[in-house]
């Protein structure tokens, strides 16, 4: 016989027992607490650890927003060549890609918390030395080595491993929301630095964005914590039956070399590892350093690309939010291929649109490229989870480690082509036609057969 509810009218009298017999609840997020009995706050903690992992990936992404305005002044001061400056540029995004999956393992072995604070000081003290420099090895050393690597630490693996350590249910949302962060980083220090590298110079910039990194260190130090069972609770979204991962007992360099070794036997991760080449090569390595000096090629002021630059990034905002829903909602692979036709096509246009004033034309270019600046991130990161599972967010490191690469190499080829022709133009072109690649290399992408556990 099935039990159910036991109903008593009145109350108990005193020392009077009442048992009840209740059906099976739900699953909840916040329902029952991991360990320690302690009633789960009303807001999960979560959203607070995921607020501040936004906040530091703003910081972190302060002085990743300065190399596209520091081109020209320091050509200006020194006397470098674009191809010595973008060399540079190259080596910390190169950097930037290499570090993330070993940071992601560290990140498993001795905490979010640790690595990131001590990533938010090795952006600090790159940028702060920069004010020092006097040669291109010095440039290659704060803004290419410390820098990249800080960076690197912070990068979307960082927001991967967050998002499955914290969060069961609204993964996508969040990944969103936290790869926005560079977006946002990029808008508030951008024009910022524009500003200061038009009026005191670029070092007074240098020194700003150093504090600015050093203002996140004690917040994360504070509020960020490493798992949910820290604090009693369970990942958000997760049921009764969740258990928590077991530590992997392998070192952080072991751990991302097997998860590399594992993951280059299937043709996914190729697949994947390609198409995000390209995404880098098409956004941080191109528009990210170039987009200022070419439309200054034709004119325009710098602030002024600097602040559409910047528009770029609250438009990436709105895009990349409305990805990490649309991917908990839709097939990854088929936005993948949508994100990167439509970018390859305003690529192509790009070189008709500039001009020494802003127009309708380039406002709609800005806005329209805008959307889809690493909206392509959430449908990466759930494909990594999907077809790797616990190396998820190792493998996503791996992955991002190719988009550095294709944007370095971009980078330093866009500088160099600048050099050699007077111009952009084939670039953009080149570039246009590659994005149309990813798209068709995305739709050949396999999903993984859903497993059906024995009874």
């Amino acid at each position: 016989m099935a039990s159910g509810p036991l109903v008593r009218c009145g109350h108990p009298g005193e020392g009077e027992r009442v048992t009840q017999t209740l059906p099976p609840q739900p699953p909840s997020a916040t329902a029952v607490p991991a360990k320690g009995g302690r009633r789960p706050p009303r807001i999960h903690r979560a959203w607070w650890v995921a607020v501040v992992s936004f906040v530091a990936l703003v910081g972190a992404a302060g002085f990743r927003a300065t190399p596209s305005v520091f081109i020209d002044p320091l050509k200006d001061e020194f006397g470098w060549s674009s191809g010595t400056v973008s060399g540079a540029v190259s080596v910390n995004v190169l950097l930037y890609g290499l570090t993330a999956p070993f940071a992601s393992a560290l990140m498993e072995r001795y905490g979010i918390r640790r690595v990131v604070a001590c990533a938010l000081l090795l952006i600090a003290g790159g940028s702060g030395l920069t004010v020092f420099m006097s040669s291109p090895w010095q440039l290659f050393l704060c803004w290419g080595v410390l820098v990249g690597l800080g960076s690197g630490s912070m990068a979307l693996a960082f927001a991967a491993t967050v998002t499955n350590r914290w969060f069961v249910q609204r993964r996508g949302l969040v990944t969103g929301v936290l790869t926005a962060g560079g977006a946002a980083g990029q808008l508030v220090f951008l024009p910022l630095v524009a500003l200061l590298v038009e009026g005191p110079g670029w070092r007074t910039a240098s020194l700003v964005v150093c504090g600015a990194a050093l203002a996140v260190v004690p917040l994360v130090v504070w509020l960020l914590r490493d798992r949910p069972e820290d604090v009693g609770l369970r990942p958000y979204g997760a049921g009764d039956d969740y258990v928590t991962p077991a530590e992997h007992p392998a070192g952080a360099g072991r751990r991302a070399l097997g998860a590399l070794f594992s993951a280059a036997r299937t043709k996914v991760f190729w697949l994947l590892a390609g198409t995000f080449a390209i995404c880098g090569a098409s956004t941080n390595g191109l528009v990210g350093v170039h987009f200022v000096p070419a439309a200054h090629d034709h004119g325009m002021a710098v602030p002024t690309a600097a602040s559409l630059l910047a528009v770029i990034g609250v438009f990436d905002l709105v895009g990349t939010v409305a990805s990490g829903w649309f991917t908990d909602r839709f097939d990854a692979r088929r936005l993948l291929a949508v994100y990167y036709a439509l970018r390859g096509v305003s690529l192509l246009f790009l070189p008709l649109l500039f001009a020494n004033d802003v127009h309708p034309s380039m406002l709609f270019f800005i806005v329209f490229y805008g959307l889809d600046w690493v909206a392509t991130v959430p449908p990466t990161i759930a494909l990594c989870r999907e077809h790797f599972g616990a190396d998820g967010a190792i493998v996503f490191g791996w992955v991002l480690a190719s988009h550095q690469a294709g944007a370095s190499l971009v980078a330093f080829l866009a500088g160099v082509t600048r050099d050699a022709t007077g111009s952009y133009d084939v670039v953009w072109v080149a570039s246009g036609a590659l994005c149309a690649t990813a798209a068709l290399m995305a739709l050949v992408i396999r999903r993984r057969p859903a497993v059906t556990k024995a009874a």
